[in-house]
């Protein structure tokens, strides 16, 4: 349908030359008549009325002037029914000129008389002028214009046709090609022979097939690996849930070691202690972090200074006479809407990462945390005076398993934390690390997530407000 339309339009600016083309040859041909009218009355210098009317009627036209050695003579002339409504020279008639009186006499209904004035053929005299009726030219007009717009429309009809024929060869097969192989593909994505194989000719089409076949064969790798690494963490899963409590009862004996008075017990008793401890933690970071999903926080008022106390005081409980000192700015009237059980164990990880990093040194320092609140979130804080990041941790933080925060760690307690404040709308961000110190941040909104509805409403009530 474009393309007949297209190809119509296109025929417009060869119709509206054409139909003036056609006028001027018309014109022509009537002069050329009465030329060949009046030779026959000046072979012979009289004639019989019905003769010089049939002469007319013949050539089309009412009278016929000529101009031959200065003198205008009237050779053939019958009575005009009208008044002479315009004259047209067509001896140095311009295109545009010509055009545009084709124009004014094909949408002009009106029978008129018009005066044409031209060339005599072969050079028989000055000029030749004729008087002729407009409507028998309006008729052939109409009639020449029909014809081309048949001829017009069959041609756009056949090139319409050509066209969709090479569109449907060349486009759209290819295309409805690469989408079933797109639908057999997301069937069957593990499947590496339904990875489509290009072979479009179109240049266009071949790049778009190459860059899906290259991006089906990396998500086919994709799905692989993370196939491979789901089974891995349900084996990872299933063995720190047994070797959690393997080390439970070691971790009793332990205990039992610990009161001996043997030297040598004495002193490897706390390492072994220590790395038994260090072996259940994972273990339980590692069941924690595997689960399906983390519930949603039941959100609720909760005391922060309470809160906070409590994280401390039980981290106090591991340092024993190491020289580490905390810190609490929170203010005792602060009450934040969070999952305390939750919120626990963020502040207990963030906590716990500084104190192993201070102790790590084996140098005195201080952990602290603060709070303070504004019109639109609260803000928590833990700062410790460790030694920093290492850059590893920096590059990815907040991931699994990609090198924790100290030596050894595994990165699943900032991993967990993060994917805990998230749940409540907030954000935890490393506002610094170096050889001062790290200082993380929790942000947690004030307000309540609002639909798409209700914040254009909220938008709505906050212009009405300002007007």
């Amino acid at each position: 349908m474009l393309t007949f339309i297209f190809v119509m339009a296109a025929e417009v600016m060869i119709f509206v030359p054409s139909v003036a083309r056609f006028r001027e040859d018309f014109l022509l041909s009537r002069l050329e008549r009465a030329q060949i009218a009046s030779l026959a009355l000046l072979a012979n210098d009289s004639l019989d009325m019905d003769l010089e009317d049939e002469l007319l009627a013949n050539a089309g036209v009412y009278n016929v002037v000529l101009r031959r050695n200065e003198i205008r003579q009237l050779v053939l002339s019958s009575p005009i029914p009208e008044q002479i409504h315009a004259t047209y020279d067509l001896r140095d008639a311009g295109a545009f000129e010509l055009i545009r009186d084709a124009m004014l006499t094909l949408f002009d209904p009106e029978a008129r008389v018009i005066r044409v004035i031209g060339d005599p053929v072969k050079q028989a005299g000055l000029l030749i002028e004729v008087t002729l009726p407009t409507a028998p030219l309006r008729i052939a007009m109409i009639d020449y214009g029909m014809r081309i717009l048949i001829l017009s429309a069959a041609i756009s009809f056949f090139t319409a046709f050509l066209l969709f024929l090479a569109v449907r060869a060349l486009l759209v097969r290819p295309i409805k090609r690469v989408i079933g192989a797109m639908t057999s593909y997301t069937q069957a994505p593990e499947d590496a022979r339904r990875i489509i194989q290009p072979s479009a000719k179109v240049s266009e089409l071949r790049e778009a097939e190459v860059a899906l076949k290259a991006m089906e064969t990396e998500l086919t790798s994709a799905l692989r690996q993370k196939e491979r690494l789901a089974q891995l963490g349900g084996a990872v899963a299933k063995v720190s849930h047994d070797l959690r409590n393997i080390l439970t009862t070691a971790q009793l004996f332990t205990d039992r070691l610990e009161m001996s008075q043997d030297p040598g017990v004495m002193r490897s008793a706390p390492k072994l202690v220590n790395s038994i401890q260090r072996a259940v933690n994972l273990c339980e970071s590692t069941l924690a972090f595997g689960k399906a999903e983390e519930p949603a926080p039941a959100l609720a008022g909760v005391r922060l200074a309470e809160l906070v106390g409590e994280v401390i005081e039980g981290e106090r409980l591991t340092i024993e006479d190491f020289d580490l000192s905390f810190a609490e700015d929170v203010p005792n009237t602060m009450v934040i809407r969070a999952d305390t059980e939750q919120m626990y164990r963020v502040l207990s990880n963030l906590v716990r990462n500084a104190r192993q990093a201070i102790i790590a040194t084996g140098k005195p320092g201080e952990i602290s945390v603060a709070a303070f609140e504004d019109d639109d979130e609260w803000v928590l804080s833990v700062t410790d005076t460790g030694p920093g990041l290492p850059m590893k941790a920096r590059e990815h933080l907040f991931q699994p398993f990609h090198g924790g925060a100290r030596k050894g760690g595994f990165g699943l307690g900032l991993a967990i934390a993060a994917e805990l404040v998230r749940g409540h709308g907030g954000r935890l961000l490393l506002e610094r690390s170096d050889t001062s110190g790290t200082a993380f941040a929790i942000h947690l909104p004030k307000g309540y997530a609002q639909s798409p509805s209700d914040a254009k409403a909220s938008d709505a009530d906050t212009a009405a407000a300002a007007e």
